[in-house]
């Protein structure tokens, strides 16, 4: 097929036929399959056909698209399938879960779903979600680990160690190599740098507060798999907690987070200040704790005593986070008049995406200035 005629192909797919589509080029075989593939979704209004409510011919759909199409596509082509032509109750057949690719969107969907989803699909569901948050976990744990343990070991550091045995002889060596001392053949060592709190084993609390109204399932699938990750660490007591108009504390299924997410129920309203009144009284050493909220800030409660807890924990000593997403998509809708006022407290508001989340948490142990840090890394 010469360069013209592919090119040709490839428009006559982007524009899926018909008079109007200018190229005037036909499909067949595979081409013609993948066509109707995307036709099925695409060109509804347009063309007879597409997907119906028939289970036999969703499952069929999905064979095809993933027989034809790579995975990343896959998972947006059946994000826009459920939203385009409400396949959402297919979800709940057995048969339908085993076929689709499963990702963070269908993972969310399914939560949506879990409690009307009867026992038989239950199962299929959970088998899913666990395979995205496996996936997660291999992805994001160890990168988590690392940062956190490294900033924990930044912040105990002290140039004043009470024990020689608190002393980190190798950072100390490494800051007097300017008093090295030839004719002796020694550095004189005029700093120490040393370990202030070897002696405690907790070094950081973190509070993560997770809003589950609808528009927020993806944070809440990468905040319960961080915050599993961070349950692991014995340097870090972790809480996690989910609201809606009610507050649910879920840190007891933190050793899971397949659990955690069974936990929650997305959708209803949102209550943000009965959520921080709740975490206010998990936190037991203020200087030492890192609250992070997650929530588009669209408040069903009493907004101005919401913003005064956020201000008495600032006070106190607490880092406060707020983000508007902890996803890949961003944060395209939120309470821009909430997140000025919280900025006006000194607490920023900014989306992260999952891979940022463990520097923006060694930013916090640290102390570092959150907003300066998220316009340098996130250009919020």
């Amino acid at each position: 097929m010469s360069g013209a005629d592919e090119r040709m192909r490839r428009w006559r797919l982007v524009l899926g036929g018909g008079d109007a589509d200018g190229t005037g080029a036909g499909l067949e075989g595979v081409d013609a399959q993948m066509d109707a593939a995307l036709s099925a979704v695409y060109d509804q209004g347009k063309r007879e056909g597409g997907l119906g409510a028939s289970a036999p011919r969703v499952a069929r759909w999905l064979g095809d698209i993933r027989t034809y199409f790579p995975s990343t596509v896959v998972q947006v082509m059946q994000k826009d399938a459920i939203e385009k032509l409400n396949l959402t109750r297919l979800l709940l057949e057995p048969e339908m879960l085993e076929a689709v690719e499963p990702d963070v969107h269908l993972v969310g969907t399914l939560l949506a779903l879990n409690r009307v989803m009867p026992d038989q699909a239950r199962e299929s569901a959970r088998a899913l979600v666990r395979r995205v948050v496996e996936d997660l976990e291999r992805r994001l744990a160890q990168k988590t680990r690392a940062a956190v343990t490294g900033a924990l070991d930044r912040s105990a550091r002290t140039h004043r160690p009470r024990r020689v045995a608190d002393i980190d002889w190798d950072r100390t060596i490494r800051a007097n190599l300017k008093n090295y001392l030839p004719d002796r053949n020694t550095v004189v060592p005029s700093r120490l740098v040393g370990y202030a709190r070897r002696q405690r084993s907790v070094q950081r609390e973190v509070v993560l507060c997770i809003d589950q109204s609808g528009s927020m399932a993806a944070s809440v699938v990468y905040s319960s798999v961080f915050g599993a990750v961070l349950a692991s660490m014995r340097s870090v007591k972790t809480s996690l907690v989910v609201f809606d108009t009610a507050v649910v504390d879920l840190t007891e299924r933190l050793h899971d987070p397949v659990e955690v997410l069974f936990g929650t129920q997305l959708g209803g309203g949102t209550d943000i200040n009965r959520a921080i009144a709740y975490c206010q009284g998990l936190v037991t050493r203020p200087a030492d704790s890192i609250f992070i909220l997650i929530s588009d800030l669209y408040e069903g409660g009493v907004r101005q005593e919401m913003l005064r807890r956020v201000a008495a924990m600032t006070q106190a000593g607490v880092q406060v986070i707020v983000l508007l997403a902890l996803s890949d998509e961003g944060a395209p809708f939120y309470d821009h008049e909430n997140a000025a006022a919280l900025a006006a407290l000194g607490v920023p508001a900014f989306a992260c995406t999952p891979d940022a989340f463990p520097a923006l948490m060694a930013a916090a142990i640290e102390r570092r200035d959150i907003g300066q840090w998220a316009e340098r890394h996130l250009g919020a």
